[in-house]
């Protein structure tokens, strides 16, 4: 087998961090650091939040990767990424995990306090070692648990800059771990299939997609409910609430859709697993807005 391009390589490794994921991650906890701070906080401690989750949250997501490429190498949506097509080797992409965290820790515990330090560590093994290893293919509840892996984020920006933990902070995590059943149930929803093949306990799979459906839609409710009671925990104005409370119900209509005697499963399934894609980041954005701008806050 000829040699792997140096650039190709780099790409794979890039990938590994599946950086459009942690994109999103960051996006959150940068919306978290201004809504702590009321304006838009650049300092070492905020600069140092940012580069540590980035590096503690891709080399989780390399960690699951490594982990995962016997089922990834048998679904049509994963076979592509670099450890399954044989282009980084697993010790060389579990090295780069564990690298990519210490870094990522290190950063966190120096740069900003040993608190953000410490959230940012127990998010890395959250998703790399309790969803990755422990959950993911034991039951069906996986993305349920899982889910707040990716809800640290939050709090690690609010640490970062006011070095303490608030409710707000909370309720931006439970917001996460509220979306994430949507989020990800949607797509298993319309990939029951691969995930039946790689033997992977997804809700669809084990529970059926009527169930799936109606738990999608219970905690979709649930999400809407803690995004309108948010401003009750940090000071917002009407730039959070109204946009906040437009994407709900809109978010809400995608499930009544869903929930449908008749529904079209897939196409349906499909809309509301990108309509969460939208959703978040609208919510964060407007409350970043809010905090920004909190005339006529509650």
């Amino acid at each position: 087998m000829s040699p792997v391009p140096l650039r190709t390589r780099m790409s794979a490794y890039w990938e590994l961090t599946k950086p459009r994921i942690v994109f999103l991650l960051l996006f959150t906890e940068v919306c978290a650091m201004v809504t702590a701070a009321h304006q838009v906080p650049i300092t070492l401690q905020a600069l140092s939040g940012v580069a540590g989750l980035a590096l503690t949250a891709g080399g989780s997501a390399a960690l699951n990767m490594w982990y995962d490429r016997d089922i990834d190498r048998v679904m049509a949506r994963t076979a592509h990424r670099p450890l399954p097509a044989g282009v980084v080797r697993p010790k060389a992409a579990l090295a780069w995990a564990l690298v990519l965290g210490f870094l990522g820790v290190l950063i966190l515990a120096v740069g900003a306090n040993l608190l953000t330090a410490a959230l940012g560590l127990a998010g890395y093994l959250y998703y790399g070692v309790l969803y990755t290893m422990v959950l993911k293919r034991r039951t069906p509840q996986n993305i349920v648990i899982g889910g707040g892996a990716g809800a640290f984020p939050p709090l690690v920006g609010w640490a970062a800059v006011t070095g303490q933990l608030s409710w707000a902070a909370l309720g931006m995590f439970l917001l996460i771990f509220l979306w994430t059943p949507s989020h990800f149930w949607g797509l298993a929803l319309y990939k029951r299939d691969e995930y039946a093949r790689a033997g992977v306990p997804m809700m669809p799979v084990a529970r059926g997609e009527l169930s799936t459906r109606r738990q999608m839609g219970a905690y979709a409710v649930l999400l809407v409910l803690v995004s309108v009671l948010l401003p009750f925990t940090v000071h917002l104005g009407w730039l959070y609430l109204v946009p906040a409370a437009i994407a709900g119900l809109w978010f809400l209509w995608m499930h009544v859709h869903l929930l449908r005697p008749r529904a079209k499963t897939t196409y349906w399934a499909k809309r509301t697993f990108f309509a969460s894609l939208i959703y978040l980041p609208v919510v964060f954005g407007a409350m970043a807005l809010g905090a920004l701008w909190p005339a006529g806050g509650i």
